[in-house]
């Protein structure tokens, strides 16, 4: 107990540390290249992952290594394989380097986790194609201040404590220092955010909660275990969802950037953008709790219908809010004023 708070605060407050000192770095020396424009021409750079995921690595590794909290082979191949994933994603956001490497490294890196549950052939491919699903959903959802991070320090959360239930005690930690390590990021990243996950983080975050999910939930029976993984990332999959089937629909590109996700939705309909981390935060954390419950056995595999329903209705209402093309004319003579010029909350 003392080392696991011990081990949280630490992982706090050296991210909120470093990603101050990342991101002055980062604002100096154009590292990484690429980075967003935010409000009133303010540069947000996109580095703050990297102190996630090297805070993470750090303090769990140093729980391993003075024995107070080994990890064991299955979380060390976890870490290996997130660590793997969120190198790619740091190189992605120096240089960008396309969907198709993207994916290739995100199923190399799911398939060596997978392998590590002893899952048979068919569930451990459905397995590898739900992390790579969930991982880069979660890198098209770092779009919006403060709303990713607060989505996954719950859902994070939530696994932590299934993993401590079924005794995996390396793995719950392994997550509550995640938890630690995003809030520490979420100071810098509320709205306005001064610094942005990037690929580096959203890839190594998203990987990271997906394949611990598989772990956590391997040896279940089928349909808890299918309800458990959807409620644990109910909003991340709703938006890639809802932001498929409207680029779908406009002609698109799926993997280009743009303010068509839920946040971007819920802004325009009047909600602050605090707003929106806080009413999307609920929303995971009623997914969260009803994945606990199913991964428990407290509720039954039906119980699973009520974030479903949710998520499709929400998904439904949310395509009729207009992102694409919207303007507005003052008067004749003036200029076009562009929806995409309004603060939106997004970095």
């Amino acid at each position: 107990m003392f080392y696991g708070i011990a081990a949280a605060a630490t992982a706090l407050l050296a991210t909120a540390a470093l990603t101050a000192v990342l991101r002055r770095v980062a604002l100096r020396t154009g590292v990484p290249g690429r980075r967003t424009t935010g409000r009133a021409g303010r540069r947000v750079p996109r580095l703050g992952g990297v102190a996630v995921a090297v805070v993470t690595a750090a303090v769990t590794t140093t729980g391993a290594c003075t024995g107070l909290a080994p990890l064991g082979s299955d979380t060390l191949t976890l870490l290996l394989a997130a660590g793997a994933v969120a190198l790619f994603g740091f190189v992605d956001d120096v240089r960008p380097l396309g969907a198709r490497p993207r994916i290739a490294v995100e199923a190399a890196a799911a398939s060596v986790v997978v392998h590590t549950a002893q899952l048979g052939f068919f569930v451990g491919a459905l397995a590898v194609l739900w992390i790579v699903f969930v991982t880069n959903a979660g890198r098209l959802f770092d779009s919006f201040d403060g709303v990713f991070g607060t989505v996954a320090v719950v859902t994070a959360l939530g696994l932590s404590g299934c993993a401590a239930a079924e005794g995996l005690d390396a793995p719950a930690v392994a997550l509550g220092v995640l938890a630690a390590a995003l809030t520490g990021f979420l100071v810098h990243n509320w709205y306005p955010a001064r610094i942005r996950l990037g690929s580096c983080g959203s890839l190594f975050t998203g990987f990271l909660l997906a394949s611990a999910a598989v772990l956590v939930n391997a040896g279940h029976e089928a349909l808890p275990g299918a309800g458990s993984l959807f409620g644990a990332t109910l909003v991340v999959t709703a938006d890639l969802v809802l932001v498929t089937v409207s680029r779908k629909l406009a002609g698109r590109p799926l993997f280009r950037g743009g303010g068509d996700h839920i946040a971007h939705r819920l802004r325009r309909l009047g909600l602050t953008p605090q707003g929106v981390a806080v009413v999307l935060g609920v929303a995971s954390l009623a997914g969260t709790v009803t994945g606990v419950l199913l991964h428990s056995g407290a509720v039954g595999p039906l119980a699973a219908l009520g974030p479903v329903g949710l998520a499709v209705l929400g998904v439904v209402g949310l395509l009729r809010v207009p992102v694409y093309g919207v303007r507005g004319q003052r008067s004749r003579g003036r200029k076009v004023v562009s929806t995409a010029a309004i603060d939106l909350g997004s970095s």
